[in-house]
């Protein structure tokens, strides 16, 4: 039977998880949350696959992670194929043997009041983004993190913890996201694999303006106040420091954990606050 200093040491060791060398995979890595992740991984030297639509820009982020002293590469993937998630998953074990860390971060964000959406595919289009980019890319990570009793992250929502008006195409996607790895969390215990979901609330990246409107295009501006924005650093942080305590979750800030607990013991109360910052949000309502 190990001793009790053993045993000290292991929980240790499982708390404070070390990156140098670590395989980690992050989708959605070309700018905002993903891309500052990488940044501030990379800095531990640890083996880095990169994942995004956007080439230029991830040869960008892949290229700063270098130079940080991470190995990393770049692999353009865009997760709405679940063909483009294996060969994600096949590059990381091809270059560096298989994997401990996956960060399913790729989402679009949407913004438009329900009876204002003019195009109902943008229900299953984010469905696809922002849900099934990261089931694909679990279902096909899943055997190599057995293997390395390793992590998976989920950056969700805020969104996929409470209802936001204006946003019911988002909040069904990253409540789906949320629900299936919460879920996954009971039965990855089973072979030694960590669950984290991540819940940012509003961070100051340009994931809203380049969100949808009703007509599932392009917003082009913010539905949503920025002013107090959480700096995407801030958040980067804050989720470095879950994945390397291999937390169940992480919610970003005092606020967000207060309003949390209000909903549930107050739900018309949080409901009242949630149509007081829409009433008081920057721009019009997009349609």
């Amino acid at each position: 039977m190990p001793s009790f200093r053993n045993s000290i040491a292991q929980l240790s060791t499982r708390i404070e998880m070390p990156f140098t060398t670590k395989v980690i995979v992050i989708t959605g890595a070309s700018d905002g949350i993903g891309a500052e992740l990488a940044r501030q991984l990379a800095r531990e030297r640890p083996r880095l696959v990169l994942a995004a639509r956007r080439v230029d820009a991830l040869e960008k982020v892949r290229d700063q992670c270098r130079a940080l002293g991470a190995e990393a590469i770049g692999v353009p993937t865009d997760v709405t194929s679940e063909d483009a998630c294996r060969n994600l998953i096949g590059r990381a074990v091809e270059t560096f043997g298989g994997i401990d860390v996956l960060v399913a971060n790729a989402g679009v964000s949407m913004h438009a009041r329900f009876d204002a959406i003019e195009d109902f595919s943008t229900f299953e289009r984010l469905f696809r983004i922002n849900t099934m980019g990261t089931i694909w890319c679990v279902r096909h990570a899943y055997p190599h993190l057995k293997q390395s009793h390793g992590l998976i992250v989920g950056v969700a929502s805020m969104a996929g913890r409470t209802g936001v008006p204006e946003r019911t195409t988002y909040c069904a996607s990253k409540f789906a996201q949320a629900g299936f790895l919460d879920a996954l969390r009971i039965e990855a215990t089973d072979h030694g694999v960590g669950v984290m979901v991540a819940y940012p609330g509003v961070v100051a990246t340009e994931t809203r303006r380049r969100g949808w409107n009703g007509r599932g295009e392009p917003a082009g501006v913010s539905g949503l106040s920025e002013d107090d924005a959480m700096p995407v650093d801030q958040c980067a942080r804050l989720i470095i420091d879950g994945m390397r305590r291999r937390r169940r979750e992480v919610v970003m800030s005092l606020r967000e954990r207060v309003g949390l607990w209000l909903k549930l013991i107050s739900p018309a109360t949080v409901d009242r606050m949630a149509r007081a910052a829409l009433n008081s949000k920057a721009g019009e309502p997009q349609r």
